[in-house]
């Protein structure tokens, strides 16, 4: 009896393992790609000037750094920071901004895509706080419009 349940055990992982890899093989379609020629940053007024440029400095240096050798639609970004956490968490090192970009087509005009997402960074130095997150923030920017990494 010690076999079978054995058995029926290995059995059950096995499945469970080949069950989970399932989602891993997804039909989804490819997120369509952007020529992003341009972006601003804004936010409140509460808003650190450090982290509005920042994150803008950073995120066009991105755009400098990207060359699409296919034609796509031409975009600018419009990256807003709707909120602003600082020094929250218990050791008060975390930082929590939310974001909305809206992409806009060169030649029309209208909104072609919109995002939006939370970033949340760690920063032991609250001097280096505004650009840990103007960093992360403008990575996720990066990440979203497939974008290269700039210097700046």
């Amino acid at each position: 009896m010690n076999w079978f349940r054995s058995l029926f055990c290995q059995l059950a992982l096995v499945c469970t393992v080949l069950t989970s890899c399932m989602g891993l093989t997804s039909d989804e379609p490819a997120a369509p790609i952007y020529d992003v020629r341009s972006a601003v940053v804004l936010g409140g007024p509460n808003t650190p000037p450090e982290l509005l440029s920042g994150v803008g400095d950073r995120i066009n240096a991105a755009i400098n750094a990207t060359v699409r050798t296919e034609v796509y639609p031409r975009v600018v970004l419009t990256v807003r920071i709707v909120s602003l956490q600082k020094v929250t968490g218990f050791d008060k090192n975390r930082n929590i901004a939310k974001i909305s970009i809206d992409a806009a087509s060169v030649d029309e005009g209208s909104v072609v895509a919109v995002s939006s997402f939370e970033v949340t960074s760690t920063a032991n130095d609250r001097t280096m706080a505004d650009q840990i997150l103007a960093e992360d923030i403008a990575a996720r920017v990066r990440s979203a419009f497939k974008l290269n990494t700039g210097r700046g």
